[in-house]
């Protein structure tokens, strides 16, 4: 592709000289303008974006809703792709993104399949794929809610939905993927306490429940084989140690 499309992609990062050279490669030389906001990283990922980024930030990550609407207020166009630092852009993507953009498209956003590995297994069920994220937006059109976890996305407009994927490096092995639900369950609690949500234990064990069985069956994780247990099986965990911090953040409070 010799021309640049009038996109930018923003990649928020923190310690990730692992991964941000592949995710940036994927969209240098296509997008018009490659955007870097870096929650202080000790490791080389600012070195190596500097590579292939025009815009480079350094912003302590705070609350994530808050923090990815200042990133996205960065780009200096209109049209923004975000990416995750583990994610890359297939060549097919890039193709659709700019047939869509050069139409005048009447969306005010896209959502893209995320294609996820945990190691060098793709997985197929389980929810997890195609299940398309919002990811390609007009940004005067698209904010996330200002919250720590999980923040909700307002758009003022109708969302289309593109078929290419992101691929999504996220989960190296299992023990990332457990040190993940420890950090967003810890996360998850301070929501609750902070909005004032009432959690109890039998909701908690319900949902833990409720939730083992409705991604082994209902979503088909069981079709992913061991991989597939397992991520039902830390789908169902993510309730109940979601409300032993809960729980524990509120006798702390109280005393």
């Amino acid at each position: 592709m010799d021309k640049k499309i009038p996109l930018s992609v923003v990649v928020i990062t923190k310690n990730e000289q692992d991964n941000i050279e592949k995710c940036l490669q994927s969209v240098h030389g296509w997008a018009d303008e490659i955007v870097i906001v870096d929650d202080m990283s000790t490791d080389k990922t600012v070195e190596i974006a500097q590579k292939f980024a025009d815009k480079i930030f350094e912003r302590r990550m705070d609350i994530e809703g808050i923090h990815r609407n200042w990133s996205y207020s960065q780009a200096r166009n209109e049209w923004v792709l975000s990416l995750d630092a583990d994610e890359f852009v297939t060549e097919e993507l890039k193709q659709e993104i700019s047939k869509v953009l050069e139409a005048n498209t009447k969306f005010s956003a896209f959502s893209i399949p995320l294609r996820n590995f945990i190691g060098d297994y793709w997985v197929r069920y389980s929810g997890w794929y195609p299940a398309g994220k919002l990811r390609l937006f007009k940004k005067s059109k698209f904010h996330y809610e200002e919250v720590e976890v999980h923040p909700k996305v307002f758009l003022d407009g109708e969302t289309g939905h593109l078929t290419k994927d992101i691929v999504h490096k996220g989960y190296p092995d299992f023990e990332h993927f457990l040190a993940s639900l420890n950090r967003q369950t810890t996360l998850e609690a301070k929501k609750w306490i902070n909005t004032g949500r009432q959690m109890s234990f039998g909701k908690a064990f319900w949902r833990t429940i409720d939730r083992f069985f409705r991604s082994l069956f209902g979503k088909r994780a069981y079709k992913d084989g061991f991989v597939g247990f397992m991520i039902a099986y830390f789908a169902s965990l993510y309730q109940i140690i979601s409300y032993a911090k809960y729980w524990q953040m509120k006798r702390e409070r109280k005393k």
